[in-house]
């Protein structure tokens, strides 16, 4: 019993007690991810803007005749319209009769200046003679003068008057579509009463409201593609820039020719983009992205396949994959799949499907 005790002795001091704590775990992978490197792509340089879609130019078309009775109004709303073109027509029997009446007083005119040249003639051919005083020859001359100077009057009367009569027609001063009309069959006008408004040869810009800071990367002749509300877009032409800046929004007008659309309509409001050129820069797919706090992270992975985690400056999507504007290289291996559920400087399996083309 004795011996016993003592081997149990013995054992116990020749063999090292070794604590749970002491024992350094094996570490183990957090997940199974797949990687990706980086690829060069090219992007073009655009910034966005917002803007209303006007007319280039809107034509006012009033009455040019006052007083009289508009006949008949051969357009309406929406409808193209050719350069001249008669749009309405006023009734013309007050006029023809006026033209009538000053024709019939040119003829007098021209009677009494007929009969005054010959009486002028007449006493010029006996000035010398003395048979008529030096006041009565100056007032035969003088009477010729006025007769001359009536019968101009009224020659100028006849011309007022047949141009009101050409001016009851009211005629489209340039092509293009009626925008709004005001004229009523059957009303009295005075002159200079608006009847219609023309779109100019049915020519729409886009007028985009750039900030101050922008409008320095703008160049004439610039392209602009401008997304309409369905879906399409439509490329124009930067046609003019404002010399002033809002002084309250800090907003500049840049005005874009656009192409005609049936889907375009004079005062819808519009986005678009301004495109800058082309240029190259790196990208990750987006599943390799994650949002935490407000920010954006990626998890770059080590030769010995712990991830690091770094906070990244996002820039332009395309196709399911996200420009990244910080320090990156295209060797460099970032996690994919999975990146949601890593931390800082954890330890990773990379599945044997991922490829650093991927």
């Amino acid at each position: 019993m004795n011996l016993q005790r003592l081997f149990l002795v013995y054992v116990s001091l020749a063999v090292p007690v070794v604590h749970a704590d002491n024992i350094s775990p094996p570490s183990k992978p957090a997940l199974t991810v797949s990687i990706a490197q980086p690829k060069l792509e090219r992007f073009t340089a655009t910034f966005s803007a917002n803007g209303n879609i006007a007319a280039w130019q809107e034509a006012i078309i009033g009455t040019e005749v006052n007083g009289l009775r508009l006949q008949e109004v051969l357009v309406n709303v929406g409808d193209s319209v050719k350069a001249g073109q008669v749009l309405a027509t006023f009734a013309t029997d007050t006029v023809s009769a006026e033209i009538e009446q000053i024709k019939a007083a040119v003829a007098e005119a021209e009677a009494n200046a007929k009969e005054a040249e010959l009486n002028a003639q007449r006493a010029a051919e006996v000035s010398d003679s003395g048979a008529l005083s030096a006041q009565k020859i100056d007032q035969y001359l003088s009477a010729r003068k006025t007769a001359q100077a009536k019968l101009q009057a009224q020659r100028a009367a006849l011309k007022i008057q047949e141009l009101r009569l050409d001016k009851t027609q009211v005629r489209a001063p340039d092509a293009g579509v009626i925008s709004a009309r005001s004229a009523t069959l059957g009303a009295v006008l005075p002159n200079g009463q608006e009847l219609f408004r023309l779109l100019r040869q049915n020519r729409l810009e886009w007028r985009a409201e750039v900030p101050a800071s922008e409008l320095v990367k703008i160049h004439l002749g610039g392209t602009v593609k401008i997304v309409l509300q369905d879906g399409s877009t439509l490329h124009g032409k930067v046609r003019s820039i404002a010399p002033t800046v809002n002084a309250d929004t800090r907003l500049g007008l840049v005005y874009v020719d656009i192409p005609s659309s049936p889907a375009v309509k004079a005062g819808m409001f519009m986005s678009g983009e301004f495109l800058q050129g082309e240029y190259q820069a790196l990208t990750i797919p987006q599943q390799a992205l994650v949002a935490r706090d407000g920010f954006n992270y990626i998890f770059r992975v080590d030769a010995e396949h712990r991830v690091s985690q770094e906070k990244v400056q996002v820039g332009r999507h395309h196709t399911q994959r996200v420009e990244i504007q910080s320090q990156l290289s295209p060797t460099d291996s970032v996690v994919v799949s999975g990146a949601g559920f890593l931390n800082n400087g954890d330890l990773i399996n990379i599945a044997p499907a991922s490829t650093p083309s991927q």
